[in-house]
């Protein structure tokens, strides 16, 4: 009847030294010291931290407000001018909120490199189609009568 207790205190005893020890059996001390990792960014910076370099979708092509039992979504797609643009949002203009009833979104893209290969390749309009969304709340959606999303040539709309 002694032997058990005696196991289960020398265990005890043993467990609870690991944590200053400097032994591999104990979890702190496995992954070592942390240390100074260099990094590939270059010393200006991203081009993205300057400013937003995206520019309106050339055309809005469809859109769409699903309702959810919190708000909306809210997707539309464009079309852009070759392949390869990317990086798509829609921007709420007025920081999000409804001017008259109406709140509007700015469809932005970001070209592709120029001179790639993406940045010549024109091939059919499904292929040049970018798709975006954004969600919106129940209470922002308050009092809004009219969504709009804008793009470099037209807009388009939905009434609620």
């Amino acid at each position: 009847m002694r032997s058990p207790v005696l196991v289960m205190l020398v265990l005890a005893t043993s467990v609870s030294a690991c944590g200053i020890s400097s032994s591999k059996l104990n979890p702190f001390n496995w992954f070592g010291k942390s240390e100074e990792v260099t990094t590939l960014e270059p010393e200006e910076g991203y081009a993205k931290a300057k400013g937003d370099f995206r520019v309106p979708v050339a055309q809005v092509v469809a859109m769409d407000v699903k309702q959810t039992l919190s708000g909306a979504i809210i997707s539309a797609t464009g079309l852009a001018p070759t392949q390869g643009w990317w990086d798509a949002e829609l921007i709420a203009k007025n920081g999000g909120a409804p001017e008259d009833g109406v709140l509007t979104y700015r469809f932005v893209i970001a070209e592709p490199t120029p001179g790639s290969a993406a940045a010549t390749r024109i091939s059919t309009p499904q292929s040049r189609e970018v798709n975006v969304a954004t969600y919106i709340t129940r209470t922002k959606l308050d009092g809004v009568r009219r969504i709009v999303v804008e793009g470099a040539a037209n807009a388009r709309s939905v009434n609620r």
